[in-house]
């Protein structure tokens, strides 16, 4: 009878000991990027991925303004309407914001005041500038146009600070750019499996980085293009702090089974 509970402690104890040390057992992944370069003053170049300019799409806004020597001659033109865009920026929070600009309609064109409508889309912002104001100088003389994004957009969900719908100003954007944005990822996320969604037309194309490799420099998908989404994975981590307070129940269950045994044990 003896040796038998002495067994039956003895289980109980290693079963303890088991549910304290498994959370230890949880295998931290490195969370240092670029871990290829080597770590000393040698200089080592890496040469980028080429840029291409985006392409302006249906249901793009755009910032356009026209410009002359006299302001007043062009204020019809640049009469904008105000549209509500999903967006954040570094220093804003979530939420629907207001942007100024013209829309892209789903024929891919812009219509301005006087200068009509103008197809648009599949240009870049610059080949746009340039069409517009060859069309401006049939009203004006010597106008000068800019064109720009105003709802250029970058989605970064998953295992980051700040998970968000964010509008930025620049077309040249990089994925670390918007990790940044971001806030960069937590110290759960997986930083060798970071997945990049990007719309093709009809179809999704999915493209997965290793930030702690280099060679994304390279990646023709380093740089990003707008309604592109960013999904950073959690990593084991994150399943064991999920897991950490069911841990703590278990221990405390396993203490409370041994007490009672080791009392019952005695009468």
């Amino acid at each position: 009878m003896l040796k038998k509970t002495l067994t039956v402690r003895f289980s109980l104890i290693l079963a303890l000991l088991a549910i304290l040390i498994l959370p230890s057992c949880v295998v931290t992944k490195k969370s240092v990027y670029f871990t290829d370069l080597p770590d000393t003053a040698k200089l080592r170049e890496v040469v980028p991925a080429e840029f291409k300019d985006p392409v302006i799409q249906p249901d793009d806004i755009l910032s356009i303004t026209v410009q002359t020597i006299d302001p007043t001659t062009t204020a019809a033109v640049n009469q904008v309407s105000n549209m509500p865009v999903i967006g954040a920026s570094s220093a804003t929070p979530t939420g629907t914001q207001t942007v100024t600009g013209f829309l892209v309609d789903k024929n891919g064109n812009v219509t301005m005041p006087m200068l009509g409508s103008m197809k648009l889309s599949g240009l870049t912002t610059f080949q746009a500038r340039e069409l517009i104001q060859q069309r401006a100088s049939t009203f004006f003389k010597e106008p000068t146009v800019q064109v720009r994004f105003a709802n250029y957009k970058i989605t970064v969900i998953g295992e980051v600070t700040k998970p968000a719908t964010y509008t930025v100003p620049n077309e040249k954007v990089t994925l670390l750019d918007a990790l940044g944005l971001a806030g960069d990822l937590t110290i759960y996320g997986k930083r060798e499996n970071v997945l990049l969604v990007r719309d093709n037309g009809d179809k999704k194309e999915f493209v997965r980085f290793n930030l702690n490799s280099s060679d994304i420099f390279r990646s023709p998908y380093f740089y990003l293009k707008q309604n592109d989404v960013i999904y950073v994975e959690p990593g084991k981590g994150k399943v064991a702090a999920n897991n950490a307070a069911r841990t703590q129940t278990l221990a405390i269950i396993g203490s409370v089974l041994s007490v009672l045994i080791v009392a019952l044990s005695r009468f």
